[in-house]
């Protein structure tokens, strides 16, 4: 199989989830197509690991261009297989081009060591690229987070096996087919699409990949995981989040709603680093509160084709319908207080897996949307009394990704980041991950770390050399 494109196979089929038309397909990719793509990027990794750096950027550097060019399209496609707006797809599509000129701009600067020892003689330290690597891409930001993944591994002169989502992708595999018009060598990046249980799962046990990249849930993750151990291959994993926002006494109750608002909403709710849970100080709460309600309500939800739709639908109707779950059982347990929102749109004139944006007050600690990972327009706020009690009750989750404390307080600022468990941690803003800066999470939010010269270092290994003159 040659990226996605195949004779005779089983095909998958990628819907639209704002209207359930079809916008193509691709095939089902197997463990014999895997073996396949492996064995060609290992036979390409030995030229271009030689590859000079310069030689490396000015591809990059090329194919950022010629995306930025085919933007649009590029942003339609987006949108049509995921469901988001089409100004969230635009925005996504020049992050791609972003990320690579960043790595364009630094695959010059790996740097090893050296030293001299009188005992030991010349003392040198090489930091070489690993092999061959796998990623595995999921549907829900599939341009930004391969970028994330592509850009590193090239830039230090490593292959590329991916797997994109069943459910979208195909923006994956027209922005690898700018790569290789900006000259890419064929073999170098390879796309191998189909199943999680087939394609994955044989990416995860292939023993001659020497890393792998999986950004998706937390059962899935452990999973790849446990296949991937027996190889000792290294394992990056970003397993998303329940991210805290806490609004304190002193913030500016206006920019803290429209940062829930945005943080919650974006990309209807389905961002591992979305607002999952808002934790206000009582004296301000019904001001945010009231607030919050009035920009949600303003949101517009539609096809993201449409001009001036704010949100678009959930990726699926199953998991529109497992989102809807956690809600309805959290309002039947009588956990919440439902302020808007949290009921399916009528199906009789909605075809698409649409959710109406829900804000629920008064949330009880235990209940589900508090405790679960809420993939989806839902956002439960509490209120607290004091800092510390809303850093413990941010912290009170197994998840470890993100946090934003809303203040103009040093103190509290200098207090939350440090007692906050979090990879990320904002102030007075949300969601907003430059590429210059490392991006992964604590606990079950994963392991390893995506983004700046720190994902470098994931693909890299360290070469020791002795000389005795």
């Amino acid at each position: 199989m040659q990226n996605g494109q195949g004779n005779n196979r089983d095909m998958i089929s990628v819907y639209n989830p704002s209207d359930g038309s079809l916008v193509g397909t691709v095939q089902a990719g197997t463990a014999h197509d895997v073996d396949e793509a492996v064995r060609e990027t290992g036979d390409a990794f030995q030229s271009w690991s030689r590859t000079d750096p310069p030689e490396r950027s000015k591809i990059l550097f090329s194919a950022a261009g010629r995306i930025r060019a085919d933007q649009k399209n590029l942003a339609t496609l987006l949108t049509r297989e995921q469901g988001k707006p089409l100004k969230e797809s635009m925005n996504e599509i020049a992050g791609f081009s972003r990320v690579l000129e960043y790595y364009a701009s630094i695959s010059g600067m790996l740097r090893g060591d050296y030293g001299v020892s009188r005992q030991y003689g010349h003392m040198m330290v090489r930091r070489e690229p690993i092999g061959v690597c796998a990623a595995i891409i999921p549907w829900n930001l599939p341009a930004l987070i391969m970028s994330w993944k592509i850009g590193p591994v090239l830039a230090s002169g490593n292959t590329m096996v991916l797997k994109p989502s069943s459910t979208a992708p195909l923006t994956c595999l027209a922005l690898v087919g700018h790569l290789y018009e900006a000259g890419l060598p064929l073999s170098v990046v390879r796309i191998v699409t189909g199943s999680g249980d087939e394609v994955g799962e044989a990416l995860a046990r292939h023993q001659d990949i020497r890393a792998l990249s999986f950004t998706g849930a937390v059962r899935t993750g452990i999973r790849v995981a446990e296949i991937a151990a027996p190889t000792l291959k290294k394992t990056i994993l970003e397993l998303g989040g329940s991210d805290a926002m806490i609004v304190c006494q002193d913030a500016d109750p206006d920019l803290a709603a429209k940062g829930a608002v945005s943080g919650r909403f974006f990309n209807c709710g389905q961002t591992c680093t979305a607002i999952k849970r808002v934790f206000v100080d009582k004296k301000i709460s019904d001001q945010f509160i009231r607030r919050v309600r009035e920009y949600a309500g303003a949101l517009k939800v539609g096809n993201g084709l449409e001009k001036g739709v704010d949100m678009g639908p959930v990726h699926t109707m199953s998991q529109r319908d497992a989102l809807h779950s956690q809600v309805e059982e959290t309002i039947t347990r009588e956990m919440a207080t439902v302020l808007c929102g949290g009921t399916l749109p009528d199906s009789s004139s909605c075809m698409g897996s649409f959710y109406h944006p829900t804000i629920l007050t008064d949330v009880d600690p235990d209940a589900p949307v508090m405790n679960n990972e809420v993939f989806g327009p839902v956002l439960p706020i509490s209120t607290f009394d004091s800092l510390e009690e809303a850093i413990t009750r941010a912290n009170a989750t197994r998840f470890g990704l993100g946090a934003s404390i809303w203040t103009h307080d040093m103190r509290i600022i200098s207090k939350a980041t440090e007692e906050l468990k979090a990879g990320i941690v904002w102030v007075n803003q949300h969601l907003r991950i430059p590429p210059e800066v490392p991006f992964g999470g604590t606990k079950f939010s994963g392991i390893g770390r995506e983004n700046g010269r720190y994902a470098l270092e994931q693909y890299l290994e360290e070469k020791t050399i002795l000389i005795q003159p």
